[in-house]
């Protein structure tokens, strides 16, 4: 993986305290990863072979890569500054691949040998000197350059400019929609700047990649994180997804399709592989029907009349195929509102239940509501032998009702109408939930018509005996 220390001019990416021309305190692979992080995955493998490798990749600012050769055989490892060939004079960059990967990354990109250059030293404190004050030129020199193009009238915009590590020549990077004629602009370059002026015309996707930024999605740019080459997208890639065509939706910050449409177009490919085609038409009883929606996750095709397109009917794919078969052999179908099956509903479960904001309250609400129906018949059994006992604290307290009672034989023949009559008129209520609530133990109550009513009630003696 790639070093990212400040000597390199990424001030973004930072790997150790101490920044030398040597790397990262003579770590072999920094710990960062990102756009321009390469892993070494032979980095801890002997090379078998006598002869070493002396290719050396080396990495400069705004993504830009090189390939040279080590002729000095000086020990080189992923972090080192080193100072290298340029035209003119000597550029400084950061090492950022070396050993037997640097052959198949040359034969991957297609690298011509014949141009590949070589490393004059590892840098010393002079050449960083200078390369770092070049540096902090580079943000006027931008402002300057876009001042400049905009007085003389081009369309264009100046997104970048790279310093070279001695300061002899200045790469302008830049964007337009035309061709722009610079016979005028480097004169007026040459003339403010005082050096040798270089002019790259780069895309809109990798002005993006160099400005960064959030996306849609929420999340930062993948051309600015991850993504090192930029394919082609059109307006097919949104047609095999069923997206609708709206530039506003379908665009990236650069102003060009999104890059992430590629990314799940294969699965879509691999779907549609099963459908019939968009443009099949079914010749029903009732008239021609066309195909107007494919949904690809459901596996459906809707289908309406061409004479009114307003009534669509859904189909699955394998129901579609027996009816176009069916036209095949010049049979015609039934309409298709007597095609159409009733839709079975599809009972979700939610076990998490994300969805529901009240999902705590309810069970809170279901346990009250289950201890209020169990504590209700114990209430009312209290409350009942609460009422029952009130009567009989009246019996003994009165002399004269008490006194009834002692002559059980009297009332053997109709015992509730004594009873009826003794009670007050609400009572008879109380005297039926009585005898409902007698079951439970803890609320029965005795019976003042049985016999053994005169063992718990005795009767008061009479005062004039």
């Amino acid at each position: 993986m790639s070093c990212g220390c400040k000597t390199s001019g990424d001030s973004a990416h930072s790997c150790g305290p101490k920044k030398t021309a040597n790397g990262c305190e003579s770590v072999d692979t920094c710990g960062n990863s990102y756009k321009l992080s390469v892993f070494d995955w032979l980095s801890n493998v002997n090379n078998p072979s006598s002869n070493r490798c002396d290719l050396v990749e080396v990495r400069f600012k705004n993504d830009r890569k090189s390939f040279y050769k080590n002729v000095n055989n000086i020990p080189l490892h992923i972090g080192s500054v080193v100072t290298v060939e340029s035209s003119p004079g000597h550029d400084v960059g950061v090492v950022s691949l070396t050993g037997e990967l640097v052959k198949i990354q040359i034969k991957k990109k297609k690298f011509p040998e014949e141009s590949i250059l070589k490393i004059y030293r590892q840098a010393n404190q002079k050449d960083l000197e200078v390369w770092q004050e070049a540096r902090k030129k580079e943000d006027g020199v931008k402002l300057e350059a876009r001042k400049i193009a905009h007085r003389i009238g081009l369309e264009m915009k100046v997104t970048d400019v790279e310093y070279q590590g001695d300061s002899s020549k200045i790469t302008f990077y830049y964007t337009a929609d035309n061709r722009v004629d610079f016979r005028q602009l480097i004169k007026e370059y040459a003339g403010a700047f005082r050096t040798k002026i270089d002019m790259k015309q780069i895309g809109f996707r990798q002005e993006a990649a160099k400005v960064g930024g959030i996306g849609s999605c929420g999340r930062e740019l993948c051309c600015s994180t991850w993504l090192t080459d930029f394919r082609s997208v059109n307006t097919n890639v949104a047609r095999y997804q069923q997206l609708s065509i709206n530039p506003q939706k379908l665009a990236g910050q650069c102003g060009k399709l999104k890059c992430c449409l590629n990314y799940e177009l294969d699965s879509y490919l691999d779907a549609l592989s099963h459908f019939p085609s968009s443009s099949t038409t079914l010749d029903t009883e009732k008239g021609r029907a066309f195909c107007i929606k494919i949904d690809v996750f459901k596996k459906k095709m809707w289908f309406a009349y061409v004479d009114s397109s307003m009534a669509w009917y859904d189909f699955d794919i394998d129901l579609v195929k027996k009816l176009i078969a069916k036209n095949k052999r010049g049979e015609k179908i039934l309409p298709l509102e007597d095609l159409k099956q009733p839709d079975i509903p599809v009972q979700t479960i939610d076990l998490i239940q994300e969805n529901n904001m009240d999902r705590f309250e309810k069970k809170n609400r279901g346990n009250n509501n289950r201890n209020r129906n169990q504590n209700r018949p114990n209430n009312a059994g209290q409350a009942q032998g609460q009422q029952g006992q009130g009567p009989k604290k009246n019996r003994s307290e009165r002399p004269e009702r008490s006194e009834k009672p002692e002559n059980p034989n009297a009332n053997s023949g109709n015992q509730p109408r004594p009873q009826q009559k003794a009670q007050p008129k609400p009572q008879p209520k109380a005297q039926t939930e009585k005898t409902d609530t007698s079951s439970n133990p803890e609320t029965k109550q005795p019976n003042p018509n049985k016999k053994n009513f005169k063992k718990k009630y005795p009767p008061k003696k009479d005062k004039n005996a």
